[in-house]
């Protein structure tokens, strides 16, 4: 499965960013970047999305993305970094998570697919900042389809 996620997020490369948007190709945002993804591993939607905006769940300091992910995903936090894993990162210390992407390489030059504003959907370094800015880390779930 890991390897799948990892092929099907490469085909999202250099798709502009959108915000709220999930249309490989045309725009998307970090959620819209997994969507797509999940989209095509299982065929739907996980759940109805509500709007959101630039700074959703900050306010309120609500884990939002973290417990969606909770939902859906396998929770991996505690096993080695590998290529498929969904990561989620708070921006900044003591913030909600509130980015995400999927890891798409491991070893001495690890990177990771993430929809970034500005750039689009991008192969990135999961250098050591962003590293420490890792919350959690989820695997997609096998399922008889």
């Amino acid at each position: 499965m890991n390897d799948r996620v990892v092929t099907i997020a490469r085909t999202w490369l250099g798709t502009p960013y959108g915000h709220q948007a999930s249309v490989q190709g045309v725009s998307c945002d970090c959620l819209g970047l997994l969507r797509g993804i999940w989209r095509e591993v299982y065929g739907q939607e996980p759940e109805a999305i509500p709007a959101y905006t630039r700074d959703w769940s900050e306010p309120q300091g609500v884990e939002r993305l973290l417990c969606a992910a909770k939902r859906h995903f396998h929770d991996v936090s505690d096993t080695p970094l590998a290529a498929g894993q969904v990561v989620l990162f708070r921006m900044r210390q003591g913030a909600v998570a509130k980015h995400l992407g999927l890891v798409s390489q491991t070893g001495a030059l690890p990177q990771f697919i993430h929809a970034y504003q500005g750039h689009g959907v991008v192969e990135s370094p999961l250098s050591a900042p962003w590293q420490k800015r890792i919350a959690a880390r989820f695997e997609f779930i096998e399922r008889d389809t």
